[in-house]
This record gives C-alpha cells, structure tokens and sequence, in this order.
C-alpha cells in the first residue's frame, strides 16, 4: 500500500489487514468541526487512496462525540494544510463563497462520490451539515444507537451548499427530503434508520467492529466487478433504461474476462467458496 497513513491536518489515516482503510477525523474538542486546509487535506487523501490498487475498503469516522459536526472556516490560528501549499479558503466575499465552495468545500463530497472503492461512515455521534452531507455521499452508513444526524443549516438561515440538498432527493424523495430540510430536522439514529438515512445501528461500544466486519466482508469480495458495479448503480439513477444497458455491458465486457470471474466460475463447479483477488495478492507480496 503506498498510501501515506499517520496525521494529515485535521484526521489520521491508518492502514489495516484486507486492504482496510479508516480516515479518522480527530478534532473531538471541536466536535471535529472542518476547516478549509483540513478538506483540501482529505481530497488529496482520497485521491491517493483511488489511485492505490491495494486499498479496498474506506472506513470514514471520528473521535469523541462527534462523527463531523459541520464547519468551522476560521479554523485554529495559523493552520495549514499538510499536503499541499496554503491558498485563501473563500467566504470573504459573495465571489469567494462561489469560490470556496466549488473549489475546495464540495470538492470533498465529489471526491467521495467518485471514489471506486467503498465506503462505510461509521458514525459515532453528531454527524451534522457538512458532515451529514459527507456520510450521505458514502456507499453505506452505520450509526451508533447515540448519534444524531441532520442538515439544519437553516438554523443558520444557511443552505445544505455541499449537496446536501441533492442527496437527501436521491435517498427520501422530494417530498421527504423538502420536510426534513425546511423543518430544519436533525433526527436519532434508529430514525434515521427509518428513514433510509442509513444502513444499520448498532450499540455505541459496537459501532467500530460493525463496520470493520462490513469493511472485511466488502474487502473479501471481487473488487474489479464490485468498484464497477459501484459506478454503474450511482449512474443509473441518472440515465435511461437504454443508456443504462449499454453502460453495464461496457463494464461487463471487463468483468467477465477477469479473473475474479473465472475464480468464481470454478469455485462453482467445485462446490466451494471462492477465493476473489489473487491479482491484488500478488501486488500486495510484490509490495512487501
């Protein structure tokens, strides 16, 4: 795994067994509150982690008592990125709020979204704003029985500006979704589970071994076919029925000549289970 792991500005990356990643943010004073250098730091985390083979699974969460509990754009005195050279955060004016946001701020949830790997936000406390947003973009959520999850950014008489607005569409509806936002709504855990907000909710002392046997269980599958499976579910709530069976035939072409495929094929025949990504075996041997 190349991936650089230790601190990053405002989170620490470690690498575990099965290609298992866990972005950890770790501002628990601030409820790990975001500031720009600390989003600029967790794209190009995420950047490196869609280039690395070896990485699977991401596991998204934070320390304390919150998951990511919204922004603070001030940010701590003086603080810089770790990753890359310094630049204004925006917000100073109208001009550099467009700026901010489309270049730093939903530059986030974009990266989140395009990742091919999979992602769990375990979410163990407030995961609010700007942290909602960014669990919403994640491909699973489970939520400690205690955390609590919402927008409310008109509490502020703001707006949901990292597309918030968008995902809670996709996932509730309009109808719902327009409820949820203008009631200003930020909702238990087992409520959001009613909702479809996420995926599961379990004990606050289980919250990290629930998601690192998801992490196992996604590590352990065909990787190829599930990243590209991942891509052509998200596209699918945007094409047509036509442009949706011409996407996944392009994809299966890949798929079916892969080995994985042929792995599974034989392990069918043989009445056993399969052994999925030996290409990544020989890489990670290759690595050490």
């Amino acid at each position: 795994m190349s991936l650089r792991t230790g601190n990053y500005c405002g989170f620490t990356i470690a690498g575990h067994e099965h290609g298992i990643v866990t972005i950890a943010f770790n501002r628990p004073e601030s409820l790990n509150a975001s500031t720009a250098p600390m989003k600029r730091d967790l794209v190009e985390a995420l950047t490196q982690i869609q280039m690395d083979d070896l990485v699977r699974v991401v596991i998204l969460t934070g320390e304390g008592d919150a998951f990511w509990a919204g922004d603070n754009l001030k940010g701590p005195a003086g603080e810089k990125s770790t990753e890359v050279p310094p630049i204004h955060g925006g917000h100073h004016r109208e001009i550099g709020t467009y700026n901010g946001l489309r270049t730093i701020s939903q530059n986030v949830n974009t990266a989140l979204r395009n990742l091919d790997k999979l992602t769990i936000a375990a979410i163990n406390g407030f995961a609010i704003q700007t942290g909602f947003s960014a669990a919403l973009c994640c491909d699973f959520r489970i939520a400690a029985r205690s955390a609590k999850l919402g927008s409310a950014t008109l509490r502020f008489g703001l707006l949901p500006d990292e597309g918030g607005q968008w995902l809670l569409v996709r996932l509730l509806g309009a109808a719902r979704a327009m409820e949820f936002m203008m009631r200003r709504r930020i909702v238990s855990a087992q409520e959001a589970l009613d909702l479809g907000l996420v995926t599961e909710v379990v004990e606050d002392d289980a919250l990290a071994t629930a998601a690192m046997s998801l992490a196992v269980e996604l590590a352990n599958g065909p990787q190829i076919a599930m990243r590209m499976l991942k891509r052509s579910t998200y596209l699918a709530t945007e094409l047509t029925w036509e442009q949706a069976l011409d996407e996944i035939a392009s994809k299966t072409a890949i798929t079916d000549h892969h080995e994985d495929a042929k792995e599974g094929g034989r392990a069918f025949l043989e009445k056993r289970q399969p052994v999925f990504n030996q290409w990544l075996d020989t890489l990670e041997n290759k690595s050490e």
